[in-house]
């Protein structure tokens, strides 16, 4: 064991350790330039997912807000509840600014790799659609990348669909122990059937169920912050002023000043919103749009309310606070939760705790649909599929029912590091696709078309699957 964990200690080093956050953070500003600064070009169309005439004439397939309630359910977590407090407390307030100056070209990169998995996306046998990185690289790139998109498939099956879930499943364990006294045994069986009830109903009743699930807990959390925020409104411009000259150096709150900011920022942001990684591609791929660049915008935005609306929440409630200590040794949710209860009382605590709960149980959604979509594409077997959902739920228990299980997940962030190099390999090489499908998209919004439809015969040269895109074109 000692030798495995020493093999991924390695591939976390190459990976987290110095590559793969410069990378990203230099990947998404080229992108943002070569998109012509899409993500503000298109800002104003994000908020048309909203609507409520948002439907699809085929009950197998997911609209496009299911899939932005879907992603954003997995996107939100504890990454905007402990991450940003960690951020804070390590980077100092300068780290915000930099989660947002991530998030802003983390847009970029989301709609990129979201749009080209709508572009080679494969409609299946129940009228459902799959996509995503591995089938991206298989029908982007050609044949002979095939081992790129294995590799790719195995390693986000490893982290998102085994790892990630027992993690989740400790963290909703522990915050109800922690605040009911209840069992972890109680919490893990019925997250565990709570589970198996969602994940046996397919990409459909996953939707339905973060149709539910994410504006509840989304609003439950943002109502508790701008309560917070109102009533501590003078110190707005105080707050602003702080963030912006302890990132830019003008001031400095914990050692390392600057240079601290810059790095907690980018990390905690980019492991917040995931841009890059090749996660949320999964899910934007089975949305039934009527151009592979609306949905584009849809995951666009998502990056927008996790880290731009959701981590703000955080940092505000923190900064507003008296318990926030630049450079202290406190842990992530304590200090959210103890700056919750300084502006609102002891009763907050619960909310908070409810907010955790919901995020993780998303989350594992969320988690087990990137890791089925992966294994679908590496094997059609329906005895696999139904093996996997039957592993995750085993897993769910273990990680909720035993604290230290999680140890035996290691391999999880060397994983989705690998993972995310593959993903912005791909992209990279197939950015001219994107870049001629964009111009399909603008110029049919230049020639009056309020809503563009993507035709596959105006890209005779690339393998789509023409079937994906039928009932656009008759419509």
């Amino acid at each position: 064991m000692g030798f495995l964990e020493s093999i991924f200690g390695v591939i976390g080093d190459l990976t987290w350790g110095w590559a793969l956050i410069p990378f990203l953070v230099i990947f998404g500003l080229f992108l943002t330039i070569g998109t012509g600064f899409v993500q503000f070009r298109y800002f104003k169309r994000m908020f048309r997912v909203l609507k409520g005439d948002n439907q699809s004439d085929d009950p197998n397939t997911i609209t496009a807000r299911q899939a932005l309630f879907v992603s954003i359910g997995g996107r939100v977590g504890g990454g905007n509840i402990a991450g940003v407090a960690v951020a804070i407390t390590l980077g100092g307030p300068g780290a915000v600014f930099w989660m947002w100056m991530i998030a802003i070209v983390g847009m970029a990169t989301s709609l990129v790799e979201c749009t080209l998995a709508q572009v080679y996306k494969r409609r299946q046998d129940d009228g459902s659609y799959r996509g995503g990185p591995a089938r991206m690289i298989m029908h982007g790139l050609g044949a002979d990348y095939k081992w790129l998109a294995l590799l790719y498939a195995i390693c986000l099956i490893a982290a998102f669909g085994i790892g990630f879930p027992a993690f989740q499943g400790n963290t909703v364990a522990g915050a109800a122990e922690n605040a009911w006294g209840l069992s972890r045994y109680i919490t893990g069986a019925v997250l565990t059937i709570g589970t198996g009830f969602i994940v046996f109903g397919g990409i459909q009743r996953i939707a339905k169920a973060c149709d539910v699930v994410v504006p509840v807990m989304a609003l439950i959390y943002i109502a508790m912050a701008l309560i917070v925020i109102v009533m501590n409104i003078g110190q707005i411009p105080g707050i602003f002023m702080m963030i912006v000259s302890n990132a830019l150096g003008f001031e400095e709150a914990v050692g390392g000043g600057m240079g601290a900011a810059i790095a907690q920022g980018l990390r905690r942001g980019l492991f917040s919103n995931e841009a890059g990684l090749g996660s949320a591609p999964n899910v934007a791929a089975a949305a039934d749009v009527r151009h592979p660049i609306s949905q584009g915008i849809t995951q666009s935005f998502s990056v927008f309310i996790d880290t731009i609306i959701i981590c703000s929440c955080t940092a505000f409630v923190i900064l507003m606070s008296d318990v926030y200590q630049p450079g202290a040794d406190v842990d992530g949710v304590v200090l959210t939760q103890n700056a919750l209860v300084d502006h609102l009382g002891g009763i907050t605590a619960h909310f908070l705790t409810l907010a955790v709960l919901l995020f993780a149980f998303s989350s594992i959604i969320y988690n087990y649909y990137l890791g089925e979509n992966a294994l679908s594409f590496m094997t059609p077997a329906p005895s696999a599929l139904f093996g996997f959902k039957l592993a995750l739920m085993a897993i769910v228990f273990l990680g909720a029912a035993a604290p230290n299980a999680t140890a035996v997940f290691f391999f999880s962030d060397p994983m989705m590091g690998v993972l995310a190099l593959v993903n912005l390999l791909a992209l990279m090489m197939l950015f001219p696709i994107l870049r001629r499908v964009l111009r399909d998209f603008d110029q049919q919004l230049k020639s009056g078309v309020e809503r563009p439809v993507f035709d596959p015969n105006q890209f005779p040269d690339l393998d789509l699957d023409h079937s994906a895109w039928a009932k656009k074109e008759e419509s």
